[in-house]
């Protein structure tokens, strides 16, 4: 079987001039209109050799930083603008959703757009007709079907244009990060409808910054670095090399260590399960916290305390243990590390708070707010980005039974 789309060796350039003198006046511009100064110029390239294909009925991730050049690519493949090189070959009707109201006439009725953009997807009257009730339906924009779409909500244009692209059959259906425009509840909605897209055999193209999202359509992703392809294949692979790449060692380290303490904190830093030090985390892998410290001399009745925090810095959980367990060096450096089991934190911002002290009477060492990570979802069983507010941020696996 052909490939529904083939990309080979894409590549766009933009000219850039850099204009000298920045912000003039209208006396300086006059002043200065007889004097020659050529603006420098630099060309930018937004996508070099990029190539791969698309299976038909395949749903395909594109990811990347920003300005990593993914709208790019889309417009190319949508013809909105052309490749510098590089040659595209379609075998299907391509339907775009790049940005809100994208195809659409701000003057035209709600009802109007529907057949004019339909008609601009190559559609006749009769076709778009008959799939009149279900746009309107999956919309929910019936009550303002005869009002100016300039007089609609930015969300309320994401549900009709969506409606429109997704109902009106394309072969390929390319989707920007316009999603994130749409309240919880029609995000759920558009991601259902696309799934069945998906089944139905036509072709999806998906860009998105929601790793959830990504993870839970496309079965293969592309990830873009400066305009070139860093990595294609399997989305879970594809997606923790995406993390690895940009995550920064978020390490907390005392340069200068105050010897007067009994207990003294040098380190903390969090690493993931193969022991790499790292910002980024999925749902779920677990998360080892690495807290480092020394002691002049062993006290008994000592612990070591380590606590989330979430994004407003309140703290979520705490653990803790007795130091007393450990066999300790004095005078020298001690590692304890603790370990965050998986599927505990939600996807969101934390923090860590860390203590030596005497439970009740004596702090030893303090810490907080300390080595900030990030945990995002890379879909799951239990867990839906739309749903993110509905689990909190800490998802407990609590034993379940049925009393007889």
């Amino acid at each position: 079987m052909k490939p529904i789309l083939e990309i080979q060796n894409i590549s766009k350039k933009f000219r850039i001039q850099h204009i000298p003198g920045g912000y003039l006046s209208l006396r300086e511009r006059l002043a200065g209109a007889l004097k020659f100064q050529p603006n420098a110029v630099e060309d930018f390239w937004a996508l070099k050799d990029v190539s791969f294909s698309v299976q038909p009925g395949e749903s395909i991730g594109i990811i990347g930083r920003n300005g990593a050049g993914k709208s790019t690519l889309l417009k190319i493949l949508s013809k909105i603008t052309p490749p510098t090189s590089g040659t595209i070959i379609s075998r299907g009707r391509v339907a775009s959703l790049l940005e809100v109201g994208t195809g659409f006439h701000p003057e035209l009725t709600g009802r109007e757009n529907i057949f004019f953009n339909g008609s601009l997807l190559g559609m006749k009257r009769r076709e778009i007709e008959s799939k009149f009730d279900v746009i309107v339906d999956f919309s929910g924009v019936e009550k303002f079907l005869d009002t100016p779409l300039k007089h609609f909500s930015s969300g309320m244009q994401l549900r009709l244009a969506f409606a429109v692209a997704a109902f009106l059959e394309p072969e390929i259906l390319i989707i920007d990060e316009v999603l994130a425009v749409g309240d919880a509840e029609f995000q759920k909605k558009c991601l259902g409808k696309m799934e069945d897209v998906s089944k139905s055999g036509r072709t999806i193209l998906f860009v998105s910054h929601q790793m959830g999202l990504v993870s839970q359509l496309c079965q293969r992703t592309v990830l873009l670095e400066r305009g070139q392809i860093n990595q294609l294949g399997i989305t879970s692979d594809v997606i923790k090399h995406y993390s690895m790449l940009y995550a920064s060692d978020n390490t907390f380290k005392m340069e200068q260590l105050d010897h007067r303490k009994v207990y003294a904190i040098s380190r903390i830093r969090s690493l993931n399960g193969a022991g790499i030090p790292t910002s980024t985390f999925t749902h779920d892998e677990k998360i080892v916290v690495e807290i480092q410290f020394s002691a002049r001399q062993i006290l008994y009745n000592t612990h070591l305390m380590m606590s989330v925090n979430n994004k407003s810095g309140h703290r979520m959980f705490s653990s803790d243990t007795s130091l007393n367990n450990y066999s300790l060096k004095t005078n020298d450096e001690n590692v304890i590390s603790v370990t965050i089991p998986h599927n505990t934190l939600t996807p969101g911002s934390y923090s860590f708070f860390v203590a030596i002290h005497c439970p009740n009477t004596t702090s030893y060492d303090v810490y907080d707010l300390v080595c900030p990570i990030t945990v995002y979802d890379n879909g799951s069983d239990f867990i839906q980005y739309e749903n993110r507010w509905f689990y909190g941020d800490v998802f407990v696996k609590c034993q379940w039974s049925l009393e007889s």
